[in-house]
């Protein structure tokens, strides 16, 4: 199984108020360490970072004091997340069995936990880790006032890596480019297909740094 990652890292970080993916958690930066776990993957044979222009050098430089030996390059993404993923799609060699997209923004995902996932997609063809929504679910009116309950059951919460075959996720993006979509997620752009996609439920701490807060919770998972 030859696995090519792409970790989308090309986003404008409004909530967080500065570069969150360049932000020190634990000594190294945020998306270093999304790096890590990949270089960390055996399965993995590529990494490829899609990034801001202004980042390219920065990227690959890093990658480069890191040993980074899988590190291919870092490409200029686009305006939507979309975009910047069928950016790094065009770049996947024929060798690649899986294609893995990652949020560069979660830096905890573990190598173990790639590889779980990527198991099940060389079976079904698209998985994606994902965990079981635990919280009471309310739906508010536009005041916050709140109208009724949700259930919870059979709800997940989509995490990243999702991983899929490269022609199975060639195929998606491209009619979401012919329609002109926009899907915020790559299993959004299989479901359009009408194929299915299986998720694999992740016990392990995977959380996406969105808020200054997130920093600290990551660094103490990390210190744990």
């Amino acid at each position: 199984m030859k696995i090519s990652a792409i970790i989308v890292a090309a986003g404008s970080s409004r909530r967080m108020g500065f570069d969150k993916l360049a932000a020190d958690l634990a000594g190294e930066s945020v998306l270093s360490r999304s790096i890590l776990a990949f270089q960390a993957c055996p399965e993995v044979v590529e990494i490829r970072v899609v990034t801001s222009a202004e980042k390219l050098d920065a990227v690959t430089a890093d990658a480069e004091r890191l040993g980074i030996t899988k590190f291919v390059e870092a490409i200029e993404g686009g305006a939507e997340r979309h975009l910047s993923v069928n950016a790094g799609l065009s770049r996947v060699g024929p060798e690649s069995d899986l294609v893995a997209v990652h949020d560069g923004a979660r830096p905890l995902v573990s190598p173990e936990a790639i590889s779980q996932c990527a198991a099940v997609a060389m079976e079904t063809g698209a998985a994606s880790l994902a965990h079981r929504i635990a919280d009471t679910l309310k739906r508010a009116d536009a005041e916050g006032d709140v109208c009724g309950a949700v259930a919870r059951e059979d709800l997940w919460a989509m995490e990243t890596p999702q991983i899929f075959n490269v022609s199975l996720l060639r195929r998606a993006y491209a009619e979401v480019l012919a329609q002109g979509a926009l899907v915020t997620d790559e299993v959004s752009a299989i479901e359009a297909l009408g194929e299915k996609v299986r998720l694999v439920e992740n016990r392990e701490p995977n959380l996406k740094i969105t808020v200054p807060a997130d920093l600290l919770v990551a660094e103490a998972v990390l210190r744990a």
